[in-house]
């Protein structure tokens, strides 16, 4: 997601920092932009000229204290609460009073993640949906404190990535995670009872449906152990059993098949990220 998210940011005119573990990393992360890219390029979704601009405005830097003059900065983790509210109050730490911090969670609470900054009214959710640059909306989440103004400049920012901003107050998994999850653990366990294999499964979903992907391979693309963690804590959350993990996505991810970043979850998939075929329950 932070890929995406830079790239969106970059290709709608921003000066992008790029933050990762270690400035290695970063870099690699902005090699990754590159080619991912020269994909798009191949499926005529930008130009050559388009990608050098993108790129001229990413930067890879080393540690999040370059981070001091950013006006926004978009934290885009795991969702696991530790590592946020540890980079939340270091982020608090280094850069501007002025800077506003938003989140990418799709389940956590802003709230409790602002609580550990010394700015709570300058923290935001801005949830951004895989692929990052091409899905034109953005949930803009506010936490109890947030102001008026720290709404208003995101919502503007949103609008200048040409995005549809979505403002709601915080929720477990706000609206796209909350409706998107059961769909999906549904349709994990048609897979596990044998209705149907997983090919059949998406297959009937997206003709059926008009959906642009089925939800097995949408699973695959959002990372099986990522979407686990979104279950268990809207399950921990809501009390709600439709949220409760079907068995299968655990086995999944006991076995290392985590979806298209490991090469293989309900799908295989080749190193481009395409489908190569189908896996059996």
């Amino acid at each position: 997601m932070g890929k995406g998210i830079a790239t969106a940011c970059a290709g709608a005119g921003f000066d992008v920092l790029v933050v990762d573990r270690s400035a290695a990393i970063a870099v690699y992360a902005v090699e990754k932009i590159s080619k991912e890219l020269d994909r798009d390029i191949a499926k005529w979704r930008h130009t050559t000229s388009e990608k050098k601009a993108i790129l001229g405005r990413l930067r890879a830097v080393d540690g999040p204290g370059a981070l001091e003059p950013a006006d926004l900065v978009i934290e885009a983790l795991s969702d696991d609460l530790a590592l946020k509210v540890q980079t939340f109050a270091e982020l608090d730490r280094v850069c501007s009073p002025d800077t506003i911090l938003a989140t990418n969670s799709s389940t956590l609470s802003v709230t409790e993640i602002a609580a550990h900054t010394k700015r709570p009214d300058r923290v935001i959710g801005l949830h951004f949906l895989n692929p990052g640059p091409r899905v034109p909306l953005v949930e803009i989440a506010r936490g109890l404190e947030t102001s008026d103004l720290t709404v208003t400049a995101a919502r503007e920012f949103v609008h200048q990535l040409g995005k549809t901003g979505v403002e709601l107050f915080e929720s477990p998994g706000y609206v796209t995670t909350r409706v998107i999850v059961p769909f999906l653990n549904e349709a994990m366990y048609v897979l596990m009872e044998g209705v149907a294999t997983a090919d059949a499964v998406d297959t009937a979903l997206k003709l059926g449906y008009g959906l642009p992907v089925g939800p097995l391979a949408l699973a695959d693309r959002l990372g099986l152990d990522e979407l686990l963690r979104w279950m268990q804590h809207l399950f921990q959350e809501l009390g709600d059993l439709k949220y409760r993990p079907c068995p299968l996505l655990r086995q999944k991810i006991r076995a290392g098949h985590v979806g298209v970043k490991s090469g293989r979850g309900f799908f295989e998939y080749d190193e481009n990220g395409q489908v190569k075929t189908a896996e059996a329950a």
